[in-house]
């Protein structure tokens, strides 16, 4: 496995980090074989992990803990925090008081004295920006977290938050977790540019776009898995199983498999550092692993662009973030009085 540099952190870390969401009750709930797939992972040469409190209320991180036990060092340990861990209205979000209390949670589960990046899950449009990078600065001075990032942030967003800190003498993100796929490129247009420009290393998640960029999912045909049954909407969006249709006979053509072609595609992105693999089982873990020197050529990665092209979107990112400016009617909307031109 080879490794790159995580922005300008001096972090190394593997062009495929494991993601734990699949580990637990909304995956995989056997303990022992989640622990299994986590040692073949790191003994594959992967050495960054990517968890949050969110998954399995929990459960994710316990079983990583476990995993982790007398192999800590050798990992690059990841974390997020932002939503609702409980029905209290004060156990989520991006608050100071709520960030001081997750992150203790999250290490007492992961069994650990320190996470290596600790990650703001989603924005929140309730808080100043600056409390949280407040806050989360304390981590970092305290030792308990070595660098902070976002997940699914807007461009804007990104670049208030590196303002806030520069202006205020705070820790700056230094990572930014977006989706990023053959399906959904939209990122290519600002938010891997801005991370670029402020050296961020970006760790990207649904490189398999959600599972249709695994060949498992065809137009026309009715497939019953874990995943479908949980979003049904994306597995039969006509404009991203279009693309898949055509994505299926280039992979065979360059004697791929292709989980192996949307792997490759999206760490040969100069603005990715890592792409986040999240699987549930071994032999998806297995299959991902046996793609992990796979090169594409420029003749690959130009039909690829044919087929779905930079900076577009095949369909809606159905779990992405959303600005309350597009999600609430009524920042859309003026009152009925004040629309009229006269």
């Amino acid at each position: 496995m080879k490794y790159r540099t995580l922005g300008r952190t001096g972090i190394a870390v593997s062009p495929y980090c494991l993601g734990t969401m699949m580990f637990g009750a909304m995956g995989n709930p056997d303990h022992d074989d989640s622990i299994r797939i986590i040692h073949r992972a790191l003994d594959a040469g992967i050495n960054f992990v990517d968890t949050a409190d969110v998954y399995s209320a929990g459960e994710s991180e316990v079983i990583v803990g476990k995993a982790l036990k007398g192999r800590r060092d050798d990992v690059v340990l990841a974390s997020k925090v932002h939503y609702p861990m409980g029905d209290d209205p004060n156990h989520r979000g991006n608050s100071r008081r709520w960030i001081m209390t997750a992150v203790e949670n999250s290490l007492r589960r992961l069994q650990t004295d320190h996470l290596d990046l600790y990650q703001i899950h989603r924005p929140d449009p309730a808080v100043d920006v600056e409390e949280t990078l407040s806050a989360l600065s304390d981590l970092v001075r305290s030792g308990k977290v070595r660098a902070i990032g976002a997940s699914t942030f807007p461009a804007s967003e990104i670049v208030e938050a590196q303002w806030a800190a520069e202006r205020r003498g705070l820790e700056r993100f230094r990572t930014e977790q977006p989706p990023y796929s053959i399906l959904n490129r939209s990122i290519e247009r600002e938010v891997l540019p801005v991370c670029q420009r402020y050296g961020m290393g970006t760790l990207v998640w649904s490189p398999l776009g959600q599972g249709l960029l695994t060949g498992r999912y065809r137009k026309g045909q009715h497939t019953d898995t874990h995943r479908s049954g949980g979003m049904p909407q994306h597995f039969t969006d006509q404009r991203k199983l279009d693309v898949v249709e055509q994505l299926i006979p280039l992979a065979e053509k360059a004697g791929l498999p292709m989980t192996h072609l949307a792997m490759a595609f999206a760490i040969a992105h100069p603005g990715v550092t890592s792409a986040i693999i999240g699987p549930r089982t071994m032999g998806q873990l297995d299959d991902l692993l046996a793609g992990a020197d796979v090169t594409l050529d420029d003749e690959v990665l130009d039909r690829i662009d044919e087929i779905a092209p930079p900076g577009t979107d095949a369909g809606p990112n159905d779990v992405s973030y959303t600005p309350p400016a597009v999600s609430h009617v009524i920042r859309r909307r003026r009152p009925a009085a004040e629309r009229s031109a006269a």
